[in-house]
């Protein structure tokens, strides 16, 4: 796994509805406000997916920095959903072998446009999560 210097930080694509509701899920429920977020789009959330292997312009999958390591895909989600009061049961989804769980996730990432739809531009956050928000 990469090392990133910042910490709990999601990168998600910001014109994708399904990741944005992700974020607000996140959001609502991280009582902590131990995570903040960049969309892939911003110059910072750029420059972490190029530096994951990520194609800032044809993004695939979201990604989470935790406890100084990059977590990509299910795992991605699985990290985060598990650190959220209520939520750390998905620790167990990890017994699913990974490479069933991404190709799952794949199908949903390759498809989340057509099924969940599209912003024209990156969604603008309130001002709560504006002060978790990284550009």
């Amino acid at each position: 796994m990469m090392s990133w210097p910042d910490d709990d930080v999601i990168l998600f694509d910001g014109v994708c509805v399904f990741c944005s509701r992700w974020v607000n899920f996140v959001v609502t429920r991280d009582v902590e406000k131990r995570f903040r977020f960049t969309t892939i789009q911003s110059p910072y959330g750029a420059r972490l997916a190029r530096a994951l292997g990520i194609d800032p312009d044809d993004p695939d999958t979201n990604a989470v920095i935790h406890r100084g390591s990059a977590h990509l895909q299910s795992d991605a989600a699985l990290t985060v959903l598990s650190t959220l009061p209520g939520w750390r049961w998905a620790r167990a989804l990890r017994r699913v072998p990974r490479p069933l769980r991404d190709a799952v996730y794949r199908i949903v990432a390759r498809n989340r446009y057509k099924i969940f739809g599209k912003y024209d531009a990156c969604m603008v956050p309130d001002a709560e999560l504006r002060a978790r928000v990284i550009e």
